[in-house]
């Protein structure tokens, strides 16, 4: 399982979401968020 971070902000439907401003709270689990693969995933060595 990855670590990665599932935020409107790293999703592909940001652009067109309906969703991102009716949800609300720190543990937001959106059933129709998908991880843009047009980003590129940060490494370990990157952050630092």
């Amino acid at each position: 399982m990855s670590n990665r971070v599932e935020i409107c902000a790293v999703c592909a439907w940001r652009a067109t979401c309906q969703k991102k401003f009716s949800l609300s709270g720190k543990d937001i689990h959106c059933p129709d968020f998908v991880w843009d693969v047009s980003l590129k995933e940060i490494t370990k060595k990157e952050k630092k």
